[in-house]
């Protein structure tokens, strides 16, 4: 094993014994993320959802499997990617992280993950992950399909899947915006 695959498992680890907010009083189980330690992709989405919270793994429920979809008909494989979340509890009633939730969990633990993989791109998955990651609300609508150099990391801009599921316009922003990824990566 590497270390960088060693990273995130100790990671992994770390999160599972987490209790630095109260998120971790809710869950049923954490969910650190998955992927290759050499991912060239991060996907950052918001939290875990129900399904997330009972196995443990990113993007397994609805989302996650439109999401998928997304990918495939791009030629994307979620299997080369590290998919994680912002906050690594479900926030109860499946509401939006609060702010020093969201601080805590990305200075704690995504940050590290990053560092760790340093991919070529990390995807942020709607306005949460953007807030977390970019450290300022953007306006989605103005800003998906987009590249954005911060931190000498590249980021890429695009809705969350969830959203993408309920509106059919969004939707198809989405599959413009992971094709112009795709096209990137290749």
């Amino acid at each position: 094993m590497d270390h960088r695959q060693a990273g995130l498992h100790a990671l992994a680890a770390a999160i599972d014994g987490c209790r630095q907010c109260d998120l971790a009083r809710h869950r049923t189980r954490p969910v650190p993320g998955e992927g290759p330690a050499d991912a060239r992709i991060v996907l950052v989405g918001e939290a875990p959802g129900a399904r997330e919270d009972r196995t443990g793994r990113p993007f397994v429920g609805p989302a996650g499997r439109f999401l998928d979809r997304l990918l495939a008909g791009q030629g994307l494989r979620r299997d080369e990617m590290f998919l994680t979340s912002c906050v690594k509890c479900r926030p109860p009633g499946n509401r939006t992280p609060h702010r020093v939730e969201l601080e805590t969990c990305t200075a704690a633990w995504l940050m590290p993950q990053l560092r760790l993989i340093n991919p070529e791109v990390t995807v942020l998955c709607g306005r949460t992950a953007v807030r977390a990651l970019l450290c300022r609300p953007l306006r989605l609508a103005d800003h998906h399909g987009r590249f954005r150099r911060q931190g000498g990391r590249t980021f890429f801009i695009t809705y969350h899947p969830a959203a993408a599921m309920r509106f059919a316009r969004v939707a198809d922003a989405m599959r413009t915006d992971i094709a112009r990824l795709a096209g990137h990566i290749r």
